[in-house]
């Protein structure tokens, strides 16, 4: 069985962590999305995957190469991102009559692609949300999806498609009779629709493992859910007077500072030098190479060669590569009120249906010292913040703040 992973998209949604990357390779627990859904599609046997890239592909194909973790990894380039339909048309000279298709911004447990593959004919992953307005919704009779509608205002169930399928290859028989959306892309949903409306079967398989990455904030949902599921493993130094409580997992050649205090499920990457007395709290993953010292560290991702080394704290935020935060900066988040907190996403207010969240800071950003740094703050790459300042809202790649 092969699988076909869509990879090629940019993700403006998940900005500033994807001007660098493309949205599959931002890290969760220090692995790319896509090396999770690789692996979960290992363990049930799959043993060829054709990614379908584009944006940044060399990104992909240097981590990946053309064997990966003992199973043989194609690629087709999507050059213009016109929709997941002619995204899997760009990969038909590469499979075979019967494959797995999936997007490559979701985790999925390998229990529920189990499932899938055991269901004989067409198959789409459908899954219970509590925000169906966002996804396709599905509808559903006597076991077979009878239509897909795309974000619609009123949803009919909170049943969606959960962009997980089963195919043969006259799926792309339909593909070329799939027309431009409102959007001016070519969706498999319309591909499928077209298929329903002649006749063809596709089974709807509920499944309960499925995160998906549209935002930044679902980062750390996933993270949370990915920590879950680790076991402790020490290959770097633990100083004398360090506590260790929970699953932790430390890095080769990675130290472990007297007076710290980490609560797993924690992970922390390899040549780190973490204290002395450093508290890092549950569902925190730490890249390579960083420095972490007198400061409180909560629910955060903090991705390679970041320092964050003097009386600072870091709560439920996302912070970049080789970022440097000064001396006393602090990341809030939680308002004082207590509500749901918004952040600017492509110059909109979005909810994150979260009452704590920190912030999103790119690449290469640095503080001064004393800076704060207020609740939904997104403060994209290359950004200098001056002493004693204070941080709101969305803020410009390569800006000067004073």
């Amino acid at each position: 069985m092969q699988a076909v992973i869509l990879a090629a998209g940019e993700g403006t949604r998940l900005r500033p962590l994807t001007y660098t990357r493309p949205k599959v390779m931002l890290p969760i627990a220090n692995k790319p999305i896509l090396e999770h859904l690789i692996s979960e599609l290992i363990k049930v046997g799959i043993n060829e995957i054709v990614l379908v890239v584009g944006y940044k592909d060399e990104t992909i194909r240097d981590h990946f190469g053309k064997e990966w973790n003992g199973i043989k990894i194609s690629y087709s380039m999507q050059r213009k991102q016109l929709g997941t339909a002619d995204a899997l048309k760009s990969a038909s000279h590469l499979v075979n009559n019967e494959f797995l298709m999936l997007n490559g911004d979701a985790i999925v447990g390998n229990k529920d692609i189990e499932e899938i593959l055991k269901v004989d004919g067409n198959v789409i992953a459908v899954k219970k949300v509590n925000n169906p307005q966002d996804f396709g919704v599905v509808e559903i009779e006597n076991g077979n999806v009878k239509s897909i509608i795309e974000k619609p205002e009123k949803p009919i169930s909170n049943l969606i498609n959960a962009g997980v399928y089963k195919f043969d290859k006259k799926i792309f028989d339909f593909i070329e009779k799939t027309k431009p959306s409102i959007r001016g892309e070519y969706e498999i949903t319309d591909s499928i629709s077209l298929a329903i409306k002649q006749g063809e079967m596709f089974k709807a398989v509920e499944i309960e493992e499925w995160i998906d990455i549209g935002y930044p904030w679902d980062m750390l949902k996933a993270n949370e859910y990915v920590l879950n599921k680790i076991k402790g493993k020490i290959e770097g130094d633990v100083e004398k007077n360090v506590s260790i409580k929970g699953e932790v997992i430390v890095g080769e050649n990675t130290i472990i500072k007297s007076g710290s205090y980490i609560v797993g499920p924690v992970i922390i990457g390899e040549n780190c030098e973490i204290g002395p007395n450093s508290y890092i709290k549950p569902f925190t993953a730490i890249g390579d190479n960083c420095r972490i010292g007198i400061c409180e560290i909560k629910n955060s991702i903090i991705m390679s060669n970041t320092k964050i080394p003097h009386f600072n704290y870091v709560g439920d935020s996302i912070i970049g590569e080789n970022c440097n935060l000064g001396a006393g900066t602090k990341i809030a988040n939680l308002r004082l009120d207590e509500k749901e907190i918004y952040v600017s996403v492509k110059g909109k207010k979005i909810p994150t249906g979260r009452r704590k969240f920190g912030a999103v800071i790119g690449d290469n950003v640095k503080t001064g010292i004393n800076v704060s740094i207020n609740v939904g703050c997104m403060i994209g790459n290359d950004v200098f913040i001056a002493p004693h300042t204070k941080v709101d809202g969305f803020v410009e790649s390569y800006s000067k703040i004073w």
